[in-house]
């Protein structure tokens, strides 16, 4: 093998998909790759892999001490782990991964999943907001190779500091369902539409309330939940009180090769997210991606880059709003119109050759390779 580099993200591993592709194309271009991350009480054990992965174990799991602990603890982790480059994963292990750099005089790679400082919980908390945003005006004018996950956002980046990040956006590998499950063998109803929400960020301002709600007005489909989120509970709350138990269906995490069996079995794929905050404006979800992948169309809330993709390819259409009644209605014409679904079915197939890790990846290759 070559060079050692270690790879560090907040995460439990197991669900980010993105940090799995890299890590997998780092190894298989010839680097001894050891990723770290954290576990958590509800982690999902970790698959087997090609190269070593560890999960610090934390005391305590969210608030300021937890990210001053992981701060401290991913620091003495990097400095006892010799290593020839450094690989952050977004602005929460920046710091860490920018001081040993500086210390042992070695390269520092970072990728950047969002625009960080402009998520909802820093935009509600202006102190977090003003810590973070210091620590990365300090150190991203210094970075030399920067990644992240869509134009909008690298121009974001290219405003702030008169850099632009490389652009790689988070779509899945080709792939090919082996040993498909049935319908019944996931325990989904054979005789209804499904409507599948997936992602291991179901949380606030993503739409998945009003989607739940929207379930009152739309006949024969199910709505699909599968992943993790702030508002699971609230959701399975929601669907009680609206006396929609038969009608939602949540499943928890899964791991990758288990949810793409959900996302195949589906009719509609759903992408909800508000416009009501800068990092949601110019996301692009990597659900977006696993759906053309699995051949589903998409319906989506109307923002910048997942408009790119939809209008681009043919593979979908846009809720109105997030009215319940407005997203139930156009679900209801959606379903209705098999012909067009049809044609976005075969859409997909054409985007899917197009929008893959295989294509995604070459500028990634360019960069690290300069490393090996």
């Amino acid at each position: 093998m070559g060079k050692k580099l270690i790879v560090s993200v907040i995460n439990d591993l197991v669900t980010d998909q993105r940090v799995k592709k890299v890590c997998d194309t780092l190894h298989d271009i010839g680097f001894k790759v050891l990723l770290v991350g954290r576990v958590l009480p509800n982690s999902l054990p970790m698959d087997n892999r090609p190269y070593e992965s560890r999960r610090m174990r934390l005391i305590f799991h969210k608030g300021p001490l937890f990210y001053a602990e992981f701060q401290c603890r991913l620091l003495w982790f990097i400095l006892v782990h010799p290593a020839k480059l450094l690989v952050s994963n977004d602005l929460d292990t920046l710091l860490p991964n920018y001081i040993i750099s500086r210390i042992r005089k070695i390269p520092l790679i970072y990728d950047s999943h969002e625009y960080f400082t402009e998520v909802p919980e820093l935009v509600n908390n202006k102190t977090k907001q003003k810590i973070w945003k210091s620590i990365e005006k300090w150190i991203f004018p210094k970075l030399k190779d920067v990644f992240t996950v869509n134009e909008s956002i690298a121009s974001l980046f290219e405003n702030d500091y008169y850099i632009r990040p490389r652009v790689v956006r988070n779509v899945p590998p080709q792939r090919k369902i082996s040993n498909s499950l049935s319908k019944k063998e996931l325990g989904l109803p054979e005789d209804k539409k499904i409507l599948i929400l997936q992602g291991s960020g179901i949380n606030v301002q993503r739409g998945a309330e009003e989607m739940v709600e929207a379930m009152q007005y739309i006949e024969n489909a199910v709505l699909l939940i599968v992943g993790g989120g702030d508002v699971i509970e609230t959701l399975k709350n929601k669907a009680k009180t609206l006396k929609l138990e038969n009608k939602i269906i949540i499943k928890g995490k899964q791991p990758y090769n288990r949810l793409i069996q959900y996302t195949a079995k589906a009719d509609l794929g759903l992408s909800l997210d508000k416009d009501t905050n800068i990092n949601y404006r110019y996301s692009l979800p990597n659900k977006i991606f696993d759906y053309i992948q699995a051949g589903i169309p998409v319906l989506a809330s109307d923002l910048v880059e997942i408009r790119k993709i939809i209008e681009t390819y043919k593979v979908g259409d846009f809720i109105p709003s997030h009215h319940p009644k407005e997203i139930a209605s156009k679900v209801n014409d959606i379903l209705s119109n098999q012909p067009l679904m049809k044609k976005w079915r075969k859409n997909t197939t054409f985007a899917a050759h197009e929008l893959n890790w295989e294509n995604e990846s070459k500028v990634l290759k360019e960069v690290y390779r300069k490393y090996v």
